[in-house]
């Protein structure tokens, strides 16, 4: 049940919202800006040309994933294209062929497609990413591999 004093206070924060609201109308909007964290790019990190899988209907997906001190992936690969964002941390990635890249916070990555590969944390603190798949309906996102 709300008291008077509740009452009394959404009161007075209304009328605080309406006063700054007006305050600000006057001021003009602030200027949109942008970043860019990835150039448009053709090719993966190992310099695979890019390319949508075309077997049916595209579907993108996206999720943060944090990968604590110590953990790793496990061997996977994407068959469809996968786009990263290091937002916190340093990861360490193994392909095929004995090519290791590491990736800090800020870096933007077209990860390699259809390359078994093993991303891993071995600092102290967490890697968080942000991961966006970029793929088609009945194309899985990572396939675990030995």
């Amino acid at each position: 049940m709300k008291t008077v004093g509740h009452l009394a206070a959404a009161g007075l924060l209304t009328a605080s919202l309406l006063l700054a609201g007006t305050a600000d109308a006057k001021r003009p909007p602030a200027a949109i800006t942008s970043r860019p964290l990835l150039a448009q790019q053709e090719t993966t990190v190992l310099q695979q040309l890019l390319s949508y899988p075309s077997s049916s209907q595209a579907q993108v997906s996206s999720a943060v994933l944090t990968v604590p001190p110590g953990a790793s992936t496990g061997f996977h690969r994407h068959d469809a294209p996968l786009y990263a964002y290091v937002m916190e941390g340093t990861l360490t990635v193994d392909y095929d062929g004995g090519i290791t890249k590491t990736y800090t916070a800020g870096s933007a990555i077209m990860e390699a497609v259809g390359t078994r590969h093993n991303g891993h944390n071995d600092t102290k603190k967490n890697v968080v990413l942000l991961v966006v798949n970029i793929g088609a309906a009945g194309v899985a996102n990572s396939v675990a591999m030995p």
